[in-house]
């Protein structure tokens, strides 16, 4: 395991710092909601030396259990052979043995195909397999012939392996430290490198995620299970899948934690729309009814008109056309149920009579596959002036103006100092908590002038630093600044408050361009010949037609480039 190197211009054993910096944290945070076999670890690695320290984050920032203890060669440990014996008393680490054997599939990954031909030739001297034989057959045919034992005798004979302990208390550790399960120790290499630049936080300030272990629980298992089903997925035939979801959720999702059911909810969708990909409809419905996030009833409607239970499809339209959760959920009710009312077969949708009813240009056709791009140059060359303006100003508009309210620590939102979203963000609960402050912000920001000063001066103060919702690309701020220009400040607001109130789906779907000269301007939602609308782009045109904020979607008609 050659893996001596380490970031430029951070010290060898910076993962050791860092590591410890969390079990600390994790420790302040959230001592009373750890078991004991949590604190136990907690104690025990603190008893270890700085070697034995070294050598288990090694292991254990590594995405495999087992290792060859040949190979390891990690330069800032003095004396390796003293750590893996300390490691080993101290149950840090667990030779190859019986306790591994339904996992032994994993130790037989450690070694080369060359190493497998020679673990056969002194099982069976007389007995060769093919060398053209694939690795993986290889391995298949040596575990059926021989059991476990051994195989693990051959293989500690010829060398040492050994698999890393406290596997579970150290995912606990991160997964408390991050909250989740796809950030990762690297987070502060890259802020330390400059890779990064975080928001800064008074970690006085910081407050927990968790309010119970039932809440640590339930999040940790629906997200283990996501990873399950990723991996289940490539190896089950679907219907064993459905199984194996269906029996899991029957356990669970009456009892979960109410800090676990956005995840569980996104994971009911995943799995729905993997069954529909699958063509198992029935069973794809059955999951989608497990909940009414969108898009599940969407869905739902679509499935139960195909199954032909058309009256409860319609029913369910008529459901959602009262609440709808976004615009892909307004639209389609309405679209849909005139389809089944007036039982067309194909009904034409609101975004498709909108693109029909849409003015055209000509653009040449050498800017098929950057057709943004060309009509820039088209507006350009008429005298005007035009810059991209689809998602990122307004995106950064929202950041810029709302900074220090989106990462407010007093919301209780932000759980640690590398968090580069808060915890609520995505949530309907980010504008109930904020209500007063973004009101108030925009009081205050009552003018053209006073909007673009709070702008800039943010983006002086915090230019550079990650923001979920500001790209630091060149021209960002002119961009921004133009918009404020053109636009009253109620307009401003309505559009922002409209963000605010769900960003998740809000902070898209603006229109491609900012078109304007001396006179007047436009956002203008450019569409290529075999280009649709979408419902998002149709909602923020409905809203800036609302709030009479000049829009209008152009298709575009390809001609042949002059020569």
């Amino acid at each position: 395991m050659q893996n001596n190197e380490f970031p430029k211009d951070l010290p060898p054993k910076y993962y050791h710092d860092y590591f410890g910096y969390v079990l600390d944290f994790v420790r302040k945070m959230y001592e009373p909601l750890l078991n004991s076999f949590e604190i136990g670890f907690l104690n025990e690695y603190k008893a270890l030396s700085e070697d034995a320290q070294c050598l288990f984050i090694r292991f254990s920032n590594r995405s495999k259990s087992f290792f060859r203890v040949n190979n390891l060669s990690y330069t800032e440990i003095t004396d390796i052979p003293a750590a893996l014996n300390e490691l080993h008393d101290k149950q840090f680490i667990q030779s190859l043995g019986e306790l591994h054997e339904e996992r032994f599939e994993e130790v037989m990954d450690l070694f080369t195909k060359p190493e497998h031909l020679a673990f056969t030739k002194i099982l069976e001297p007389e007995i060769m397999p093919s060398k053209s034989i694939r690795k993986p057959d290889l391995i298949r045919w040596l575990l059926y012939e021989y059991d476990f034992k051994t195989i693990c005798e051959i293989i500690q004979e010829t060398e040492p392996v050994v698999k890393v302990g406290y596997e579970m208390e150290v995912m606990m550790m991160k997964f408390l430290f991050f909250g989740n399960r796809y950030a990762d120790m690297t987070e502060f290499v890259v802020r330390d490198l400059g890779h990064v630049r975080f928001q800064s936080f008074d970690e006085e300030h910081l407050a927990i995620q968790f309010e119970s272990r039932k809440d640590v629980d339930d999040t940790l298992m629906v997200s283990l299970m996501k990873e399950t089903f990723n991996v289940l997925k490539n190896e089950a035939p679907p219907e064993e899948i459905f199984d194996w979801f269906m029996n899991w959720q029957t356990g669970v999702s009456a009892n979960l934690s109410t800090k676990a059911l956005p995840s569980y909810h996104l994971f009911v969708v995943k799995v729905g729309a993997w069954l529909e990909r699958k063509k198992m409809l029935s069973q794809a419905l059955t999951v989608y009814q497990l909940t009414n996030d969108a898009p599940s009833r969407e869905r739902r409607v679509r499935l139960l008109y195909n199954l032909g239970e058309i009256e409860e499809a319609l029913s369910l339209c008529e459901e959602i056309a009262e609440n709808p959760q976004n615009a892909d959920e307004r639209y389609f009710s309405q679209d849909f149920q005139e389809k089944i009312i007036n039982k067309k077969k194909r009904a034409v949708k609101r975004t498709t009579q909108a693109l029909k009813d849409a003015s055209s240009i000509d653009i040449p056709v050498s800017y098929r596959f950057r057709v943004e791009r060309g009509a820039i140059d088209y507006y350009q060359e008429l005298g005007a002036q035009a810059v991209f303006s689809e998602n990122e100003p307004w995106r950064a508009l929202f950041g810029l103006l709302f900074w220090d309210i989106i990462y407010d620590t007093n919301v209780k939102a932000i759980h640690n100092p590398l968090q580069r979203v808060p915890s609520d963000f995505f949530l309907p609960d980010f504008y109930l908590k904020r209500s007063e402050q973004l009101l108030a912000r925009m009081k205050d920001a009552d003018s053209t002038e006073a909007i673009s000063a709070v702008v800039e001066k943010t983006f002086q103060e915090k230019f550079g630093t990650t923001n979920v919702l500001v790209s630091w690309y060149p021209g960002m701020l002119e961009t921004v600044l133009k918009l404020i220009s053109l636009l009253s400040p109620q307009q401003i607001h309505a559009v922002l408050l409209e963000m605010a109130y769900n960003l998740r789906e809000n902070t898209r779907g603006f229109p491609d361009l900012l078109v304007w000269d001396e006179t007047e301007y436009s956002f203008i939602e450019i569409k290529s010949p075999t280009d649709h609308l979408s419902s998002r782009q149709l909602h923020w045109l409905h809203f800036f037609a609302d709030h009479d904020i000049k829009s209008r979607i152009v298709r575009v008609k390809w001609i042949k480039d002059e020569i």
